[in-house]
């Protein structure tokens, strides 16, 4: 079977303050490396919608996801503004990361209640939510794992994961195999390499990229989104090293 090879978008996380200061300019600089588009996080405050729109229509470049944390989400105004945000500026994916406040399993129940309704509402706005994964939710809770609970709470149909694979390695199950299970929510990705407590451009950490590549590819995803939590280089020249990886993988 022949599967649409995946669009590659960047993480601005290695930018630092520098986006804050210089948001066009970054983009312009992920736009000269070559991704077709770009993660940030929450924008709605900072910059205007069609300021954004000018600067991705003058780059090529898409907003491919937003990301927000758990408070965002679990605040109906605050959700209504993001919506409004990403159909503005022609965005699909409203990502968040963190469950709901609390101890133990209840958490998870909370929240994945929480996100039934938030993919309801952004279902019906023409949006994907997103649940992005940290290593933490890979820790035994009650006989499970949260990333399990929230999976088996919530509506596939309503609620897809952003997958970080380095994420999913460093909690403890291989990445290829964690997609696999979830493919059928897993329309986007984070790609990530280290190992615990470092981080490194593509192809030079622990994470087995190229088998979660293909279990990414088979699942369907929209888009692979190269990230970079810290780099000790120019966040240019990561960014050129690890696209150069993607491509050598056949992306």
């Amino acid at each position: 079977m022949e599967h649409k090879k995946p669009r590659l978008g960047m993480q601005l996380i290695s930018y630092g303050k520098r986006q804050e200061e210089d948001l066009e300019g970054v983009l312009r600089e992920v736009a000269e490396v070559g991704f077709k588009g770009v993660e940030t996080g929450v924008l709605m405050d900072k910059v205007p919608a069609e300021e954004l729109r000018r600067i991705l229509s003058e780059t090529g470049l898409v907003l491919c996801g937003m990301h927000a944390g758990y408070q965002l989400v679990a605040d109906d105004e605050m959700l209504s503004k993001a919506i409004s945000y990403l159909k503005a500026v022609g965005s699909k994916f409203l990502i968040c990361s963190g469950v709901a406040p609390g101890e133990g399993i209840e958490r998870y129940d909370v929240a994945a209640e929480r996100f039934n309704e938030v993919g309801r509402r952004c279902k019906e706005e023409g949006l994907v939510f997103l649940y992005h994964n940290h290593a933490w939710e890979f820790e035994e809770v009650e006989g499970t794992k949260g990333i399990h609970r929230l999976a088996e709470r919530t509506d596939p149909e309503l609620v897809k994961f952003c997958i970080d694979v380095y994420w999913v390695h460093v909690g403890g199950e291989d990445p290829a195999e964690f997609i696999r299970r979830y493919k059928e929510r897993a329309p986007y990705f984070h790609f990530k390499d280290g190992g615990k407590g470092w981080f490194t451009e593509l192809g030079k950490g622990e994470v087995d990229l190229p088998k979660a590549k293909e279990a990414a590819v088979e699942a369907g995803a929209e888009w692979i989104i190269y990230e970079q939590d810290r780099t000790e280089k120019d966040p240019k020249e990561s960014a050129e090293e690890s696209l150069q990886y993607l491509r050598g993988l056949g992306l």
